[in-house]
Parts: C-alpha cells; structure tokens; sequence
C-alpha cells in the first residue's frame, strides 16, 4: 500500500460521522494525579488494568473510531496477552501515538512554552508504526493573560506543528495537529476568541509551507470559551457560535474532520457544545470529539481500582462515548443525561 493509500484509509475511518477519538495518552505524571486523586496507586500494571477497562468496554467501538496510545501502553499487552494495538484492530479502532514529549520554556518569551520532540521522530514514528500506530499526536499550548500568547509563541508553535505533521505523512502516520488554546484564567470569551483566530491562521501558514497535504489531518482544537476563573460564563450557544466563526475564518475545508479536546471542561459542558455546533448546520468539517478526562472522568471515580468495580465503570464509559457520538450528529439533548443509556435512541 502506497503512502497516500495509507494516509486515506487512516483519515476515512478517523473522519467517520459520528465517531471520536478517545486519548488515553496521559503522561505518566499526569495520570499518576489523577489516580491519587481516586485513590489508586500508579504503577504499570494500574495503567495497564485502567485504560484495558476502557478499551474491553462492550461497544465503545461503535462510538469511537481511534485511542491516542501513550508510548507506555502501545508497548503493554491486555490480561489475555494480547498488545492494545492489535487489541483495538480487531474491535475495528485505530491505535494512535502521542510522539511529542512535552512542553519546555521558549527562551524570550515570559512563561510561555514549546513542545519538544522533533529530534529522532522519523526513527520513533517507524518503530510505531512497526507496531501497529496509524495516527499521531502532538500539542502545543498557548496560555491567554493580557500579553500573551505573543506573536514569537504563536509562530514558533505553528512551525513545530507543521514540522510534526510533515514527518508524520512522509511516514504514512496520520497527524492530529493540536493547538491548545488553554481554559485556565480569567479571560472572557471574547478575548479567546481574539487569541484563538491569530493562533490558527499561524497554524495553517506554517502548513502550507511545509507541504502538509490537509486532505489528510486531524485538526484538534480548542473550543472559544472564557476562562475558567472568568466571572462571566458564556452560554452553550455563544460557545458554538464563537467557535464557529473562528473555524470558518481559519481552517481550509480540505480538512476532513476537526476533533475538538475538552480542555478543563466538565464531561457535560464538553458534550453539549459539540452537539450545538453540530446544530449550527451548514459546516465543511466533520465536528467530533477527542476528549480525554470529558470521557473517562466518570469511569475513573467509579473503577477506584477494584476489578470489582469495572463493569460499573465501563457503563460510565460507555454512556458518555454514546452521548458524544450523538453530540457528533447533533442528536444529542440535555435531558439524555438522567435517561438510563439503554433507552437513549
């Protein structure tokens, strides 16, 4: 299969209307915060019981059409011997890899920050693709205070994600692009959305000098909201509405899908504003999700790392897969939350 075919068949099932992407691709760090914070004790065989509680959830394929892999667990194997990437390809999903390894200090810059990893990528993306990965991650962030992000932050993000997403597809590896646009603060909505245009029009310049055939990305951004600590709340619809206009000012309809990350946003806040943009009807993108705690942050307080606990668990799983996969069409209603998932259509 050529390169190109690769890249196509990849891009088609992750594109798949009314199917998302699960990241399950924590650092070890960062999971190791939230296991504390449920209790449970991170080790490798902890992370290896959670995420195949997640993956071994009965019809989560339905819903979801790819896992983000952290390096850790594309390498582990499931209580019955088999390695999570082949695990996932014969449930019909496709395994993905985070590759970039993490954010340092951008010299010239007050408290802002570029993401390592491009040194050896090319010899890392072969050994995970020998290893079953399709796709690819890689995630720049981008902090809103009054002077920043600055325009030396924005650019040399852009270049690093389009230097990400070049070798990727010289690979056969399909990049999600990931420009994280960051909730924390005191910012409104509007001054989001001031950040947020300029953040990716650098984004998709930097694309097109590094030759990244958009036909074959995962775009996954943020959505256009106040910051957390704003004491003004934008409302579900002003959500959508911002996003939108960002979007259809920024990102070319060649790319097939945008996948949006959930970025500090309750589950239920995440699931509802996809849904109303995918009401707003009229859109050249597929709009789904790729949320990680959004998904499995019910899971988690439920599994407590007792295997007694895992069907339970997977329930609240597996709700939430379902009630964004109808947020991905639309279909989705507020009310849904209290039905018991059996009975939601």
């Amino acid at each position: 299969m050529t390169i190109i075919k690769e890249l196509e068949a990849t891009t088609a099932k992750l594109a798949a209307k009314g199917k998302g992407i699960l990241a399950a691709d924590e650092s070890t760090p960062t999971i190791t915060k939230r296991f504390q914070a449920v209790g449970v004790d991170s080790s490798e065989d902890t992370r290896c019981a959670y995420r195949e509680m997640l993956i071994s959830t009965p019809g989560f394929s339905d819903f979801v059409a790819g896992v983000i892999l952290f390096e850790e667990t594309l390498n582990q194997k499931t209580s019955t011997g088999v390695s999570f990437p082949e695990a996932l390809k014969k449930m019909g999903v496709l395994p993905g890899i985070k590759v970039d390894k993490g954010l340092v200090h951008l010299a010239n810059t007050t408290d802002e920050q570029i993401t390592q990893g491009l040194d050896g990528l090319p010899e890392r993306l072969a050994d995970y693709k020998s290893k079953g990965a399709c796709f690819a991650k890689w995630r720049a962030v981008y902090n809103i205070s009054a002077n920043t992000p600055c325009t030396l932050a924005i650019k040399t993000n852009a270049e690093v994600l389009a230097r990400y997403a070049a070798i990727c597809q010289a690979a056969g590896i399909v990049p999600i692009v990931e420009p994280e646009v960051l909730i924390d603060g005191d910012h409104t909505i509007e001054r989001c959305e001031e950040v947020s245009e300029p953040v990716l029009h650098a984004v998709f310049n930097a694309l097109y000098r590094h030759k990244v055939k958009l036909e074959y990305i995962v775009l996954k951004p943020s959505m256009v909201i106040n910051g957390k600590a704003c004491a003004t709340k934008a409302s579900v619809q002003a959500v959508a509405e911002a996003t939108m206009r960002v979007l259809k000012r920024t990102v070319p309809s060649a790319v097939p899908t945008i996948n949006f990350l959930s970025g500090g946003q309750t589950s239920e806040q995440a699931t509802a504003h996809l849904d109303a943009m995918n009401k707003l009807g009229n859109l050249p993108w597929n709009l789904s999700f790729s949320y990680a705690r959004a998904l499995q942050d019910y899971a988690m307080k439920t599994w407590k790392g007792q295997a007694a606990n895992v069907v339970a668990a997977q329930a609240s799983f597996y709700k939430r897969v379902k009630l964004n996969s109808l947020a991905a069409t639309g279909a989705y209603s507020e009310a849904m939350e209290k039905d018991d998932i059996s009975q939601v259509a």
